[in-house]
Formats: C-alpha cells, sequence, structure tokens
C-alpha cells in the first residue's frame, strides 16, 4: 500500500486549515487517513505548524512520499533533516550524539530566524500603527482650523457705528448712513423689472 504524507484541507471557506496525514494515496484528499502528523494553518502571518516530528520521521522512513507543500512544511519544521541524519546514524557516518547537535543546532538557527521575522512584522504594524495616528491627528487640527469662525475684525466696526448711533452723534459712518437710505427707498418703491 503507497503511503503519502499529504494536506487535508479543514477549516471554512476562503479561511483554509489543513491537517497533515500520512493516507493511502488512493483515498480521497479529505477522506480516510492512517495517522494525523500534524496542523498547519496558513491564515497566521508566520503560518503555524504544529507537527509531532517523531511520528513525521517514523513514516518518513518506512517510505511514505510527501506531497509538494507537504515537504516543504516537513523541511520547514526539520523532519526532512532529522531524517536525513538518522540515515547518516544508521550508515555509520555519524553518531547519533552528533546527529542530535547538527540538529539542535539548526533548529536554534531556524528559531532564530522565525523570531527576527515576528518582531520585524510586529514593528513594523507598530510603526503603521503611528503612522495612521499622526496622519488622523494633522486631519482633526486642519478641520478644527478651518472650523474657527474669523469674523472678530468685521464685528469691531459695526459694534462702533451702533455705539456713535447710540450717543447720539453727529457723525455717523457714511456706510451706515448709505445703507440705510438704501432701505428706506426699498420700502417706499419696489422696483420694476423691464
Amino acid at each position: 500500500m503507497p503511503v503519502k504524507i499529504r494536506l487535508q484541507r479543514h477549516g471554512k471557506k476562503g479561511k483554509p486549515y489543513y491537517w497533515i496525514v500520512a493516507a493511502d494515496a488512493r483515498a480521497k484528499r479529505d477522506g480516510k487517513y492512517l495517522e494525523k502528523i500534524g496542523s498547519y494553518n496558513p491564515n497566521t502571518n508566520p503560518a503555524t505548524i504544529d507537527l509531532n516530528l517523531d511520528s513525521a520521521v517514523k513514516w518518513l522512513q518506512n517510505g511514505a512520499q510527501p506531497t509538494d507543500t507537504a515537504r516543504g512544511i516537513l523541511s520547514y519544521k526539520g523532519a526532512m533533516l532529522k531524517n536525513h541524519l538518522a540515515g547518516g546514524v544508521r550508515k555509520g557516518a555519524l553518531t547519533e550524539e552528533q546527529a542530535e547537535e547538527k540538529f539542535n543546532a539548526w533548529l536554534d538557527e531556524k528559531g532564530n530566524k522565525v523570531q527576527a521575522k515576528t518582531d520585524n512584522l510586529s514593528q513594523a504594524d507598530a510603526k503603521a500603527k503611528a503612522d495612521a495616528l499622526a496622519a488622523e491627528k494633522a486631519v482633526n487640527e486642519a478641520r478644527i482650523a478651518a472650523a474657527t469662525p474669523v469674523e472678530e475684525p468685521q464685528a469691531e466696526p459695526a459694534a462702533e457705528a451702533e455705539e456713535a448711533k447710540a450717543e447720539g452723534d453727529a457723525e455717523a459712518t457714511p456706510e451706515a448712513e448709505a445703507t440705510e437710505d438704501a432701505t428706506a427707498e426699498d420700502k417706499k418703491e419696489p422696483k420694476k423689472e423691464a
């Protein structure tokens, strides 16, 4: 029976979530499987992969062939390297301790790379939020400045004209007299249109 390590789709439309399974090659994609090895969630950044490393290596050593995507996932998590190192131990090229040391060094390096990517993403997200906040503050300040009325210089001459009328001053402003004459004429005779 040919065995494949492949992805089995779960989740909802537009939000896939996969199980990594060892299944008979003749079985349906989402059908019967022999063993669930792990899970893969591509919706997060970086993608979330939960893998039982020992089980994956056991299936690889027993001849299971991974699909292209599954091979990438197994390589990313180190199952392919561990299988390769186990082959070296079987042939006598390495000791078990040397293989473990190489694998742990690789895991540390991979963990540092993933952590660096996560830090860069969080810094970029914080910077984007800060830029958006600064832009929003600038827009709000511009809106407040535009909404502030600038009618104080016009209010002062009108107030002075009213004070002059109240005091009974003979010197009234010519603008005020002209407007008073125009309103009196408008009340007497409506203009005829030709």
